[in-house]
């Protein structure tokens, strides 16, 4: 999925099955402005407590699923790609799980007190891979050329910036149109990646020859790639921050089938699972394993949020009280208990919890079938036959739209499964032909990052699964939205986030399925594994093995 959600745990769990609660009916079915940040302690500080020295060497040998298109961040989006990439190319930032921003590329910064211009210090040792030094020029050109053309995600702050400068080799200078609160969160590596401009600049980025070996500037080098079997990377023996990684290197293996990818680690042939390599069903298995740990920690930023687009275009779902009935239909807990382990969190609304601004006082929409099929009655719903398009993404999102069909078929709602491949899921959602349809987004810790764009009606156009795919559009909502993101200060913007979120409330334009809960599975002597808020995507370079 392009483009995790829980209060940060910062205990890690050894062997820890969930027991599962009995659920009747379904069960039987499936069984800071003007301060300036200096240099901030070593990523080390942000590890785990552990009286243990940190040891050198070794490889990790991991699994990625499914096997990424490529490996130039910026260009290339996805989340294989970020989870392998994150480790050889790095942003400005990096954040803990807190979501509070820590030194990488810049090793500190000022905000000046209108809140519109951001000055960052660079590191002045930093080389690219393959030897170049990194410059202010080279954040110049990622920002204002590379990533305002290939970067989705980095074009959307970059809206808000009316000038990108270097006054020096060390120094850039990003100066606002006006204050954008979540503009310190926009510079994770796969959010704001810096390329090399000596590589890149007067080329055709899509088709440069650097794309097949990719250049960063981060703790491990590309090595190789055998397709559909296994991607290497290298240590970074010139990298900035003395002592790091610890690892020789870390094996990215390629396994398309999940049972094969349990049995992989079951058996020694990898050592890390991370989230999603597996099905859920696997999951308290796998953890009960001798000299296993987990954690659901490392997925704070992203924040992935399942959600139920419901296409306000056409049909039955053009009624808001048809919305509303499929929301009081659905048995989210059901879904967190059984189908995810009790991973994860049923949202209250469209904020989830790790977001900012959440408006703790909404009405919640509990399960409630009778509370449907009044809604139903009320707007004289006559049966019409509605599809639901699953994710194509393993047995444990099968079995949820499967879950879903039953709830909405007990109320009255006469609802017809698709199934389709990745391609086909991606296809009918960014050609808008479904009626209900499952995914899961990133919420980026902001609104304004990655809640907005599912609501905004100037972000419906088609070809895209990952705008406002539902078609839902709400003039009061546009508005509230576009002055949130630019009110200063945070009091004003969360008066107006309130505001959106009761409209919301009531419009009901998708379902708020749950807040997914990714667990890390791994050997209990790798340490230091999960260290900020995107986990894995970064974590190697401070993670070591235990012998």
């Amino acid at each position: 999925m392009n483009e995790p959600l829980l209060p940060s745990r910062s205990e890690l769990s050894r062997g820890n099955e969930t027991a599962l609660p009995t659920v009747p009916g379904l069960r039987k079915l499936f069984g800071g402005l003007g301060l300036t940040i200096l240099t901030a302690l070593p990523i080390s500080a942000l590890a785990e407590e552990t009286q243990e020295q940190p040891r050198r060497g070794g490889v990790i040998d991991t699994i990625i699923q499914p096997e990424p298109p490529g490996l130039v961040l910026g260009m290339i989006q996805n989340a294989p790609t970020r989870t392998v990439a994150g480790n050889i190319y790095e942003g400005l930032l990096r954040y803990t799980t807190d979501l509070e921003p820590i030194p990488q590329l810049a090793e500190s910064w000022e905000v000046s007190e209108d809140g519109k211009v951001y000055t960052f210090h660079l590191r002045d040792n930093v080389l690219w891979h393959d030897g170049e030094p990194f410059t202010a020029a080279d954040v110049v050109f990622s920002a204002d050329v590379f990533n305002r053309e290939l970067n989705p995600s980095a074009r959307a702050v970059l809206e808000h910036v009316e000038s990108i400068e270097a006054s020096d080799d060390h120094t850039v200078v990003f100066t606002l149109k006006q204050p954008f609160g979540p503009f310190l969160l926009s510079f994770e590596a796969g959010t704001f990646t810096m390329v090399p401009k000596h590589i890149y600049e007067g080329t055709d980025y899509r088709n440069n020859d650097a794309n097949s070996h990719p250049i960063g500037t981060g703790p491990f080098k590309f090595d190789s790639w055998d397709r559909g079997t296994v991607i290497k990377l290298a240590r970074n023996e010139d990298y900035y921050e003395e002592g790091l990684p610890y690892l020789d290197g870390v094996n990215w293996h390629i396994i398309p089938d999940g049972a094969s990818r349990a049995v992989a680690y079951e058996n020694g042939t990898v050592d890390v699972l991370p989230y999603g390599t597996v099905e859920n069903f696997d999951v308290p298995r796998l953890s009960a394993l001798d000299n296993t740990c987990s954690t659901e920690q490392g997925h704070e930023y992203f924040s992935p949020f399942a959600m139920l687009w419901m296409n306000n275009r056409h049909g039955p779902m053009t009624d808001k009280r048809f919305r509303q009935a499929v929301m009081y239909a659905m048995d989210r807990e059901f879904a967190r208990d059984v189908l995810w382990n009790g991973m994860g969190q049923v949202p209250l609304g469209a904020f989830g919890s790790n977001a900012r601004f959440q408006n703790e006082d909404l009405t919640p929409y509990d399960y409630d079938p009778d509370r449907a099929r009044e809604l139903l009655d009320e707007m004289d719903y006559d049966g019409t036959e509605v599809t639901l398009l699953p994710v194509p993404y393993g047995e444990t999102w099968t079995r949820w739209a499967e879950a879903v069909q039953q709830n909405l078929k007990e109320v009255g709602i006469n609802v017809r499964t698709i199934a389709t491949d990745v391609g086909g899921w991606n296809q009918r959602m960014a050609e808008r032909d479904y009626d209900l349809g499952f995914t899961y987004l990133y919420q980026y810790g902001d609104p304004a990052l990655g809640i907005s764009r599912s609501y905004l009606s100037t972000n419906t156009a088609a070809g895209s699964p990952w705008n406002n795919v539902g078609g839902y559009g709400n003039p009061k909502v546009d508005e509230l939205f576009n002055a949130a993101a630019t009110a200063h200060p945070d009091s004003e913007r969360e008066a107006l986030y309130h505001e959106v979120q009761e409209i919301l409330q009531e419009d009901v334009p998708l379902g708020w399925l749950l807040e997914l809960g990714f667990p890390t599975i791994y050997r209990c002597n790798v340490k230091n594994l999960v260290n900020s808020a995107v986990g894995v995507n970064e974590g190697f370079r401070d993670a070591w093995i235990d012998e």
